[in-house]
């Protein structure tokens, strides 16, 4: 991967009357990287890709595209973007040759490559046979289709998606991700998502996005390699209790299973298993298992994004 960024966001914020719903995010995107942006519903993806593809004004903080600043010259960064929201910019009585041949104008491709660039971006989407079909018939895996076409008709650097398989069916999943696989050999794409299986299944990093926050950023082949932190799983026939588990060197949070073992989560880079073995022979805690795992994408999600919830009900 290139070390170019394409994307540079920091300090982001946006407030909607008294409530923030981004508080300071800094991301970024590298050339030939495709970023996925997770969260769980409400957590400020759409705002965040909003402010990215400059459709909304952040209350604060700044965004570059390929080093061209957004609040400054809008027309210039946009030229380097493309963008699909939630909800495709389609007009249903149109064809897709007529639609797409009409982005290609508002892109300002010149009139003799408009028939190429449109027949380049409906040859990557899979819509070759489809263009003199009217959009509103076609079916909702290929209007899909279709909102990325116009997203990618002009070429850019950086394409943004915004949930790109909300409401198909699992059949059109697949193609579509298959779709953006493609697309991230030629363009460096960011999507955003609240379902682990996309971002698994697409991405080479993820950012995830908690109560407008970023709260993890790691590349995808990393999760669950040597930096990632252990977690634990101890069986004790005499366990002390929870605070002297606790405060053995390199754990940072002790739970009691329904199954009668223990869950050590342990701080990043650290590994007290000698520690734990050594001091239950001492104490005599007749220790008969200890395992340890590295934590999953979804235990880590689970973990990042529960904790709130989870006092706020209690």
């Amino acid at each position: 991967m290139d070390t170019q960024t394409l994307v540079a966001a920091q300090g982001l914020a946006r407030t909607f009357g008294g409530n923030r719903a981004v508080d300071d995010v800094s991301l970024a995107l590298h050339k030939g990287e495709v970023l996925g942006l997770l969260g769980p519903n409400g957590a400020g993806k759409t705002t965040t890709l909003r402010m990215l593809a400059g459709c909304l004004a952040p209350t604060r903080g700044r965004v570059e595209i390929n080093g061209v600043d957004m609040a400054r010259a809008p027309t210039r960064a946009k030229r380097g973007l493309g963008y699909l929201p939630e909800r495709p910019p389609l007009y249903p009585e149109l064809t897709v040759d007529e639609y797409l041949r009409c982005c290609a104008r508002l892109h300002r491709i010149p009139r003799r490559q408009r028939r190429d660039a449109v027949a380049s971006a409906k040859r990557d989407c899979g819509l070759s046979q489809v263009g003199q079909r009217v959009i509103g018939h076609l079916s909702k895996g290929f209007q899909q289709r279709v909102g990325i076409a116009q997203a990618i008709v002009h070429r850019p650097d950086v394409v943004i998606l915004d949930e790109p398989t909300v409401g198909l069916d699992p059949n059109q999943i697949r193609e579509i991700r298959s779709l953006i696989t493609r697309l991230g050999t030629q363009h460096s794409v960011l999507l955003s998502s609240h379902i682990l299986p996309e971002i698994q299944a697409t991405c080479s990093r993820v950012v995830i996005i908690h109560r407008g926050r970023v709260v993890f950023d790691r590349a995808m082949d990393a999760i669950g390699g040597d930096d990632e932190a252990l977690t634990l799983r101890l069986g004790l026939t005499r366990a002390p209790g929870a605070g002297e588990l606790g405060r053995i060197e390199g754990v940072t949070r002790v739970q009691q299973r329904q199954d009668g073992l223990w869950q050590l989560d342990c701080a990043a880079q650290a590994d007290p298993r000698a520690a734990i073995a050594a001091r239950a022979a001492d104490a005599g805690w007749g220790l008969y298992e200890l395992h340890a795992q590295r934590r999953t994408l979804e235990e880590i999600f689970a973990d990042l994004t529960s904790r709130d919830a989870a006092r706020e009900a209690a």
